[in-house]
């Protein structure tokens, strides 16, 4: 009986761990967390209303609106800020879809009667179009909808449509290039090419900018009732498959408004592209016309080949795509994952989608941009909603519980991280939990929406969420629109290279059909990447032999990658055919054939440290200050090393015109023979460094643009260049956060007159060069198994036993498995050699990694 009951007790709690594994959230807990959304968004859209309103963003640290030209500038960012009550219109879909109908009508009568859009501002039609006109035309569906219901809304009259035609025409302008890709900048009130607009000086624009134009616009013209403006989207989206590189069908980033030539090559799922491919495929559903499917199915094949390194999605150049062109992913291609549930490729959706949530595990947030490695390359979190966006539709696409707890968890790490008594804040950096005064429009309109979408049936909305599409601001437009009315008559295309059609080439996936509801589908993907990062792998108290299985399948990652990860690179010492001829005899004398035992001795030396974020001063050294005001600065990865100038560089300050120094340099003259002060934003640096180094300066200190950083609370980072070759740049180049760069100004301001000095921050205190830290160099010495040598030092040494997996034996020679180390493959070793290596040895020296900047 004893037994008996032993089996029912073991196989009950079994059965309970099985069913937690996967178990379905119940009603009550998904009404707690959908509270839950409802209480923050209160707290956020509340404090923009009592504190904000009518700015266009609220500043939750400091209480108060952002107006544009009131506060200091922050470069482009402030290009979405039009002095329209951004963040109203940006919310007012969402007030409908959190079912917060009396919240709704109010806020419209606010837009009609408030918002104006003649306003003399130059802002970017990117932002513009996806944000206010695509919040005007989604809350124009929505009033409609509920006015047609016959309760809410009978006294609207399509106020909000008009608005959104007015600001169309007031957008059209920038259209005006003999390419027909847009401008990417317009006057609100003096489009681009008038005398005082301010504007039409540019010549490039991003991808994403120019692609992302036709879902808005073509809903505009339908609704309407005018082409215009779906046929100038149209045409835009025609100069960019028109360009794209043939042989890969990729596009680059950043591209010649006037000419079609490509400026930037490098080419992703990022930013800079991101949504270019979103609207191919979201045109496609919600216009009906197969001409954007064919070049979306086009685009995404070459993805799939080049970009696509499942978990990762890596840049590549787009006239040689098997060549990656940096180390760090950003944050943005975190929608990426919903877009491919959209196209019915699952697999690896769920692949990318759970390395995105291994990173924010590590780092509590996704970082604006992160290493390949899982580290932090760029520290913000803005607030973005692409993690939440994927998380709803694999939701959505696989019934998993699973993506519940992971919209469950950026709820509570919103709440804890990020809230404040005015809102909610970004963060500066999730390395130190700072934040920035900063809640971007995007944050109501897209995060609550997503999150509150998740955790909602479809008979708690207000209407079908089913007959709508999301706009990438989230915005919400009828699919009927693709009845309403045909599309433009010259929207076709003649497939060039025909490729082979699947079974999603000419429809929307269905989840009853496709993906049913069956979470052991998507477990079974997860599970081969749970330990990516090393986030809940279980760890065991250190001994003296540890034993590491390989090929290390559970990591996820190659052998060699693995051990990069931990900061341990192999290299080449000595003769590798002996060690290899001796591994195979030991392993024949010490175990089974095709095993052998390898044997790390590890030993405590000072190891070269590998790149090295060396801090920087700006000394200023001339009257009154004399050496006394000293600024921490940061490196750059190009341009002159400070660290091999004997004095440093010593040169008076001079301010650049324009400031962010992204467009032709206005002062050569004064800057000649000066060092330049340039603010950071609107290009990359080294575009500005090349700028000012033509224009004759003799180095460039960089101001960052972001309000409050300091180098007190945000760790120095290295400048790196922009994918291309840097090595024209031979001025030095350093840069100072938001509170030094501070100093600087006023120092500038006051005295006009100043000199300062650029040098190594140890140097500039007279310290002597601090001493090496102590790094670990690992050799390996291939044995038999047993105890250590007979002689070895114990108490400075620790054992690691490589095991390789049984291979069989071929022609009489041990085969290793196929993510065995070759030692014959790895690159020459720079760094100290250990000191006792024999030949038999091989050195593994430990290494940091440096942080680089945007």
């Amino acid at each position: 009986m004893g037994i008996k009951w032993g089996i029912i007790v073991a196989f009950s709690l079994l059965s309970w761990l099985i069913g937690n594994r996967c178990r379905a959230m119940t009603a009550v807990e998904k009404t707690k967390i959908r509270d839950q959304i409802l209480e923050m968004f209160d707290h956020a859209y509340g404090s923009y209303m009592k504190y904000a309103y009518p700015a266009d963003e609220l500043m939750p640290l400091s209480c108060r609106g952002r107006v544009r030209g009131l506060e200091p500038p922050r470069g482009d960012i402030d290009d979405s800020l039009g002095k329209f009550s951004l963040t109203l219109v940006d919310t007012l879909d969402t007030l409908v879809v959190l079912n917060k109908l009396e919240e709704f009508e109010e806020a419209v009568k606010m837009a009609v009667k408030d918002v104006r859009l003649d306003n003399d501002i130059v802002v970017s039609v990117f932002e513009t179009n996806i944000r206010v006109l695509g919040g005007l035309l989604g809350a124009h569906v929505m009033a409609d909808l509920l006015r047609g219901q016959g309760e809410r809304m009978q006294w609207y009259r399509d106020e909000l449509l008009h608005m959104a035609k007015e600001l169309g025409h007031r957008l059209l302008p920038a259209f005006n290039t003999s390419s027909g890709l847009p401008y990417p900048r317009v006057n609100l009130r003096y489009g681009v090419l008038n005398p005082l607009s301010r504007t039409g000086t540019e010549s490039d624009t991003c991808t994403a900018c120019a692609g992302t134009m036709i879902l808005e616009f073509a809903a505009l013209s339908r609704l309407s009732g005018d082409t215009v403006f779906e046929e100038h989207a149209r045409k835009a989206l025609d100069v960019l498959w028109d360009k794209r590189q043939r042989g890969s069908d990729l596009v680059g980033t950043v591209i010649n408004i006037h000419n079609g030539d490509w400026v930037r090559r490098d080419s992703g799922v990022g930013a800079g592209i991101d949504s270019y491919y979103e609207y191919l495929m979201k045109a496609y559903i919600l216009l009906g016309d197969n001409v954007y499917l064919e070049r979306f199915n086009a685009h995404y094949s070459a993805i799939m080949k080049y970009i696509s390194q499942p978990p990762l999605l890596l840049n590549v150049h787009m006239h040689n795509p098997t060549v990656s062109v940096r180390g760090w992913m950003d944050s943005l291609l975190a929608f990426f994952p919903g877009l491919q549930v959209l196209r019915g490729d699952l697999k690896p959706a769920i692949e990318t989608h759970e390395m995105l949530y291994q990173v924010t595990q590590e780092h509590k947030f996704l970082p604006e941009a992160f290493t390949t490695e899982f580290k932090v390359h760029w520290g913000q979190h803005l607030l973005r909603p692409e993690f939440a966006e994927s998380t709803y539709f694999l939701y959505k696409a696989t019934g998993d519980p699973y993506y519940l707890k992971v919209g469950q968890s950026i709820v509570e790490k919103l709440n804890t991280h990020t809230r404040v008594p005015c809102g909610f804040a970004a963060m500066q950096d999730v390395r130190t939990g700072t934040h920035e005064d900063r809640m971007d429009s995007f944050f109501l309109a897209e995060m609550f929406k997503y999150l509150y979408l998740l955790f909602s049936e479809k008979s708690q909305l207000p209407f079908d969420i089913d007959d709508y599409i999301f706009t990438t601001e989230a915005h919400l437009l009828p699919m009927s629109l693709s009845s309403t009315q045909p599309p433009c008559q010259d929207n076709r295309m003649v497939q060039e290279s025909p490729t082979a059609e699947d079974l999603f080439t000419y429809s929307c996936p269905s989840t009853q059909t496709l993906f049913p509801n069956n979470p052991s589908f998507a477990r079974t993907i997860r599970d081969g990447y749970k330990y990516l990062t090393g986030v809940g792998r279980v760890h065991h108290h250190a001994t003296p032999i540890r034993g590491i299985e390989l090929p290390l399948h559970d990591s996820g990652m190659e052998s060699v990658e693995f051990f990069r990860s931990m900061g341990i690179s192999l290299a080449k010492l000595h003769d590798v055919a002996a060690s290899l001829s001796n591994a195979g005899a030991m392993a024949d004398a010490a175990g089974p054939k095709g095993t052998y035992t390898v044997k790390l001795i590890a030993e405590v030396n000072q190891a070269t440290e590998e790149e090295e974020v060396v801090p920087l001063v700006v000394q200023l050294i001339s009257p009154p200050f004399l050496g006394r005001t000293v600024l921490m600065a940061g490196p750059a990865k190009f341009g002159m090393d400070l660290t091999k100038q004997e004095h440093g560089v010593k040169g008076s300050i001079v301010k650049s015109a324009p400031y962010s120094a992204c467009g032709p340099i206005e002062n050569a003259e004064e800057l000649r023979g000066n060092i330049a002060v340039a603010l950071r934003g609107d290009c990359m640096f080294a575009s500005k460094a090349r700028r000012l180094q033509e224009a004759g300066a003799i180095g460039v200190i960089f101001i960052d643009h972001r309000e409050g950083s300091s180098s007190e609370e945000t760790p120095l980072f290295q400048m790196v260049g922009d994918g291309g070759s840097v090595s024209d740049i031979t001025i030095p180049l350093v840069f100072l956060f938001s509170r030094e760069g501070a100093v600087l100004s006023a120092a500038l301001e006051e005295h006009r007159n100043v000199d300062v000095l650029l040098l190594p921050r140890d140097r500039q205190l007279g310290r002597e060069k601090a001493s090496q830290p102590l790094g670990v160099n690992i050799k390996i010495r291939l044995s038999g198994g047993g105890e250590l040598l007979s002689g070895e030092a114990k108490d400075a040494t620790f054992q690691l036993l490589l095991e390789p997996g049984e291979e069989e034996e071929e022609d009489g020679e041990v085969k290793s498995p196929s993510s065995q180390c070759h030692l014959s493959d790895l690159p020459p070793h720079t760094g100290k050699q250990a000191s006792r290596a024999g030949s038999q040895s091989t050195a593994c020296s430990s290494h940091t990694d440096s942080q680089s900047s945007p």
